[in-house]
């Protein structure tokens, strides 16, 4: 009997249930747990087999790097980073209120390490989020201009929540890029949430996409309704930490239309 409920618990796809089966009927032989109570533990395994396996299918579609997370982050070799700030934000409340999250400092001061550990965050409570290197985002909008596939990949991207992308710094972009990414954003804007780490401060965004007027209407947009973390310190990268940090390193953040980030 064991075998063949085994058989039909594969064909109906109940993995959990199938890997559970023989030790839960061996307990209830030897406790002599009622049928209500086993097939409420089957149950209970299936669901947790079900809720891992949609974890696991977040992650690889999350597309992470690497294995950050803020259990990992050297908070005390970068004074630059308000830790409670970050723990705060970790909490997720930036995506109910769909608001974006700007990291802006030097090569090597931890902004994608925090923007990954958030974006993790994300994807271990139901949310399905995306990294993207920024040069890699901007070069896959260019291409789907060849085959007119670009409507249907900024519907595929706009729905992502969050959207983290990196490395929003020296690029050398073309024109179509630079209209390809503010319609990403402009159809993102007030219905998810956007991670972007980048060295350069908004007002050399003008240089970089070399269009006055898509960065007046791209800013708009994006700070309405975001959190701004400059980080002014070491950089991670080096062997040791530097012996004293001076005062006036202390991190520095704002929020334009909205309440002050903790």
């Amino acid at each position: 009997m064991r075998d063949q409920i085994n058989e039909r618990l594969a064909e109906l796809r109940l993995r959990g249930m199938d890997a559970a089966l023989n030790a839960e009927l061996d307990r209830a032989e030897h406790e002599g747990s009622p049928p209500a109570e086993v097939l409420w533990r089957l149950l209970a395994e299936e669901e947790a087999h079900r809720r891992e396996k949609r974890l696991a299918y977040r992650l690889t579609q999350a597309k992470l790097p690497w294995r950050w997370t803020l259990d990992s982050f050297p908070f005390d070799r970068q004074p630059g980073v308000d830790r409670s700030q970050i723990r705060a934000l970790a909490g997720l409340d930036f995506l109910h209120r769909n608001e974006n999250i700007l990291l802006i400092g030097p090569p090597g001061t931890g902004k994608t390490g925090i923007a990954i550990a958030l974006l993790r965050e994300a994807c271990l409570n139901g949310h399905a989020g995306r990294f993207y290197n920024a040069q890699v985002l901007l070069d896959e909008l260019y291409a789907s201009l060849a085959d007119r596939s670009t409507p249907k990949l900024l519907a595929q991207l706009a729905r992502s929540q969050p959207m983290l992308i990196d490395e929003l710094g020296y690029l050398t972009l073309k024109p179509e890029q630079s209209n390809a990414f503010f319609r990403l954003m402009d159809q993102r804007y007030g219905r998810v949430s956007t991670i972007i780490t980048t060295n350069l401060e908004p007002s050399d965004w003008y240089e970089l996409f070399a269009n006055k007027a898509l960065v007046d209407a791209l800013l708009d947009r994006l700070q309405h309704r975001c959190i701004t973390i400059r980080i002014d310190g070491p950089s991670l990268r080096t062997p040791e930490r530097p012996a004293s940090v001076s005062a006036d390193r202390a991190p520095k953040s704002s929020r334009r239309g909205s309440v002050p980030a903790p």
